[in-house]
């Protein structure tokens, strides 16, 4: 479980919050059980590394807020529309025993051990990721869809995919399509055979001799009429 650093922030005004931003702090909010909200900041250095780490919206952080340590689910994060800097994030305070709804990603494993992947297919993606209802304490990390010896054809729902204990998809009453390996789009045209190009390349070249002699023809009558031209009246009699 990652780790982040958080302090109580007193801040009332704009101005407040802006020299909070500009002194490298990123304001926030931890809400929810019984316990009162709480008014934070976190180093945006801290946050930003933190942000890269793959899947770090459902992933629960051990947050320590002024010496109590408290566990607490990354749910918003608002950026500044010009620079992309994060400017407020909210954190969800992780009670025992309550439920939350946040979105998993999914990652597809073993693609080198799929035949249909290996003959050309497509994985056409229709979910990377999934909804689901879980216990604050039991959320998954991501959900795996396994590839080795997967064909053409094949699909995969939300019912192959191995759930931990009390965590449902909110999509109930359907079986849902996460993603399909479907034929390839582009079919290779089969080779050639070598006498069928023999012949093409024997017809292309009588097609070239024969412009040629008739481009030599063209050009004789050309230089005879233009000689007729140039003789005197006497030499044309």
């Amino acid at each position: 479980m990652n780790s982040i650093e958080l302090s109580i922030r007193n801040t009332k005004t704009k101005g407040e919050l802006n020299l909070l931003r500009s002194n490298g702090n990123v304001p926030g909010v931890v809400y929810g059980g019984s316990e009162e909200n709480k008014k934070v900041a976190v180093s945006k250095k801290l946050l930003k590394s933190l942000i890269e780490k793959e899947n770090f919206l459902s992933n629960i952080l051990s947050a320590n807020i002024d010496g109590k340590s408290e566990n607490v689910l990354p749910k918003e994060i608002k950026y500044n529309t010009l620079s992309d800097e994060p400017i407020h994030i909210d954190f969800l305070r992780i009670v025992k025993g309550a439920s939350v709804i946040l979105e998993i990603p999914v990652k597809f494993i073993n693609h080198e051990k799929s035949p249909g992947l290996k003959r050309g297919g497509v994985l056409n993606i229709v979910r990377r990721k999934v909804e689901l209802k879980c216990l604050a304490e039991n959320i998954p990390g991501e959900l795996v869809v396994d590839l080795e010896n997967v064909d053409i054809g094949e699909s995969f729902k939300i019912s192959s995919i191995k759930l931990p204990e009390r965590v449902t998809p909110t999509i109930q009453g359907r079986d849902f399509v996460i993603a399909t390996l479907a034929a390839p789009t582009v079919i290779k045209e089969p080779e050639k055979p070598a006498e069928a190009t023999d012949e093409a390349k024997e017809g292309e070249e009588t097609a070239q001799e024969a412009e040629a002699k008739s481009s030599e023809g063209d050009k004789k009558d050309t230089d005879k009429k233009e000689n007729e031209e140039k003789k005197s009246p006497q030499e044309k009699k």
